[in-house]
């Protein structure tokens, strides 16, 4: 009897574990761009440094794709120059607050 009810309350905890897994997935935020007009005028970089080498300068209120948000600091993004996309790594700064 305490063979079975071991094995019961085993494939409950793993029952409950994949569950869980699913539905952490099913909430997964869409990643999609999502469009901003800078703020102030900012750097476009290859890299999330300040040392990394400068893709584009971009003026204030032009607009910006936002990617995906990297870290506290950093977001990727998608901007337009000469007609040519260029993606790198904008500071959060250069966005306003929402």
């Amino acid at each position: 009897m305490n063979t079975r009810l071991l094995y019961f309350f085993g494939l409950t905890a793993l029952a409950s574990c994949s569950a869980a897994g699913e539905s952490a997935s099913s909430t997964r935020p869409n990643r999609t761009p999502v469009a901003y007009n800078t703020v102030v005028e900012c750097t476009l970089y290859d890299g999330m440094s300040k040392t990394s080498t400068q893709l584009a300068t971009v003026t204030s209120g032009m607009e910006v794709q936002v990617m995906d948000t990297v870290d506290a600091y950093f977001v990727k993004a998608r901007v337009t120059k000469d007609g040519k996309p260029l993606t790198g790594y904008m500071y959060r700064t250069c966005f306003p607050q929402r």
